[in-house]
């Protein structure tokens, strides 16, 4: 098992430095970072001042070496928009994006492997074919365009819920956070539904599948002709047989939600990394976007990780052939 870790820790390390690699040259070869950080009137001495101060005419190995120590230790310079440190706009982002990625997860989690359980064990029933049509609806749909009609129906025609921001939040030093708010609650409520639909559906349709394979096996039917009682069968062996794919696509999708709630954040004008990332794309802030891709690539690489060992701890057959090619 330890061999395990290390090998995928190793791994690890070598993706986040091929990320990084890309990060540097799409901070030193798109654009000239001293154009981006003074005006039209700026004299060349300054212009020649600040290229030094930048360490730019370092050769190439020595910035990168810099650029990933740096990066390490969570520093990413200044941003060239707003003139502050990359870390702090990314610290101050970064609790809106994570409540919205995890409020959307749960409520994918939550709804959709109870639907997906329900369409796969009475798949003929009413209920069932309007699951699927629900989940039909939530893959086809785009998100910008599914955020658009619940803002349509729930904040303009119903006035129930807001329709942009983040509402009243609470900022406890480290944190900023809207679950101990009324309106933060209610802020979450579109956004979390927008963002997680798509998420909700495929997981429903993956546990429905699983469900549906798992029914036919022997085992199952053995357990059935033991007189084992239905919930018992259900739930206690089928559904634990479906863990497996559902972990899998659970980590990857919160990975998912975090690195791609641009769009969402964007049409809710939810103050997260996301819309930060696309205003830096609008402006050409190198820095911010240099930052998240490292950012969202680490992200990815702890969770792989995390599932990766949850693989060995639900699966019996993955924790004997991990053992086997350990020793």
């Amino acid at each position: 098992m330890l061999a395990f870790i290390i090998r995928r820790l190793f791994q690890s390390l070598l993706v986040m430095f091929s990320v990084a690699l890309l990060a540097f040259i799409m901070f030193r070869f798109v654009g000239d970072p001293v154009n981006q950080m003074v005006g039209i009137e700026t004299t060349p001495e300054r212009r020649a001042e600040l290229r030094e101060q930048l360490g730019l005419n370092d050769p190439v190995l020595v910035q990168f070496t810099r650029y990933i120590i740096d990066a390490a230790q969570f520093e990413f310079r200044t941003s060239y928009q707003f003139k502050r440190p990359v870390s702090e706009l990314l610290a101050e982002r970064a609790p809106a994006t994570l409540e919205l990625a995890f409020v959307s997860a749960i409520f994918s989690l939550v709804i959709g492997v109870p639907m997906g359980v329900y369409t796969g064990l009475r798949r003929d029933s009413v209920l069932s074919k309007f699951f699927l049509t629900i989940s039909l609806i939530g893959i086809s749909l785009p998100t910008f365009l599914i955020g658009i009609l619940l803002i349509f129906v729930f904040a303009v025609q119903l006035q129930v819920l807001p329709s942009f921001g983040r509402g009243q939040v609470l900022d406890l030093g480290f944190w900023t956070t809207g679950f101990l708010t009324a309106s933060g609650l209610k802020a979450l409520v579109l956004p979390s539904i927008t963002l997680g639909l798509f998420q909700m559906t495929l997981i429903m349709r993956l546990v429905r599948s699983e469900m549906l394979e798992v029914m036919r096996t022997d085992y199952i039917k053995f357990a059935r002709a033991r007189g084992l009682r239905r919930r018992s069968v259900n739930f206690g062996h089928a559904l634990k047989n479906t863990l497996v794919p559902v972990i899998t696509i659970t980590g990857l999708q919160l990975g998912t939600l975090i690195a791609f709630a641009i769009i969402t954040e964007t049409v809710f004008q939810w103050p997260g990394m996301g819309l930060l990332f696309l205003q830096a794309v609008q402006n050409v802030d190198i820095p911010i976007m240099a930052a998240y891709l490292m950012l969202i690539a680490f992200v990815f690489i702890i969770i792989n990780l995390i599932v990766d060992i949850l693989y060995v701890y639900v699966d019996p057959r993955i924790r004997i052939t991990t053992t086997a090619g350990d020793g």
